[in-house]
């Protein structure tokens, strides 16, 4: 479900989607670390996918920190 309110920008309410996104992503990728069966191959592949995700949660959030304060 989209994030979209009459009262914001709709840079703001993009920025919100894809940040709504990289969080889901983020805790997929946090999951998958809990599951047992997991070789040493795919935990480095995994855990490479979460530093991506990490880097990209960080710069999506200081966007939209950037879109409020103009609000």
């Amino acid at each position: 479900m989209p994030v979209v309110s009459s009262k914001m920008s709709a840079t703001l309410a993009t920025l919100l989607n894809e940040l709504k996104e990289e969080c889901l992503s983020t805790v997929k990728l946090i999951n998958q670390l809990e599951l047992e069966t997991l070789s040493d191959d795919q935990i480095e592949e995994v855990l490479g996918e979460l530093i991506a995700s990490v880097t990209h949660l960080k710069v999506h959030s200081g966007m939209v920190k950037e879109e409020l304060e103009k609000d």
